[in-house]
């Protein structure tokens, strides 16, 4: 599994947003300019994001894009599910029932299972707030004298 420039880059959309989230609507162009993303590509990515569980969104003169809740509630997996569809390792993981012919011989579906269960276990105990405290801790731990 890779995980495309725009799963990355939805990421690092949200995160700017949360980070952010006390400034009211963000416009698209500064957190291009922060993120160092063309405005283009984010324009691209937020249709996948924007729907009102997720984002706010604010047409005009100060326009632009919120979280609809608070940071601790979006993880990491449910912002890549969004954009890169299923995080499964292999094909036939990703319909649910398995639908491949030989799901139930195969020797190797043990793993696979297990390794999507991990994937998914894993980015979904992460969440936008759980970086922003990192960044922050990492920031704390980073003085000069």
């Amino acid at each position: 599994m890779k995980i495309s420039t725009k799963g990355r880059y939805a990421l690092r959309l949200m995160l700017d947003l949360a980070a952010h989230k006390d400034d009211g609507f963000v416009a698209l162009k500064d957190i291009a300019q922060r993120q160092n993303i063309s405005k283009k590509y984010l324009e691209q990515i937020i249709p996948m994001l924007n729907s009102p569980e997720l984002l706010q969104t604010n047409r005009g003169f100060q326009g632009g894009y919120k979280l609809a809740q608070s940071p601790d509630k979006y993880t990491v997996g449910m912002i890549l599910r969004l954009t890169e569809g299923s995080l499964a390792p292999v094909a036939c993981l990703a319909q649910t029932p398995n639908a491949c012919e030989r799901a139930g011989e195969c020797p190797t579906l043990f793993i696979w299972e297990g390794l999507y269960k991990v994937i998914g276990d894993y980015l979904d105990s992460i969440t936008l707030q759980d970086i922003l405290d990192k960044q922050q801790e990492g920031y704390a731990n980073s003085y000069v004298i």
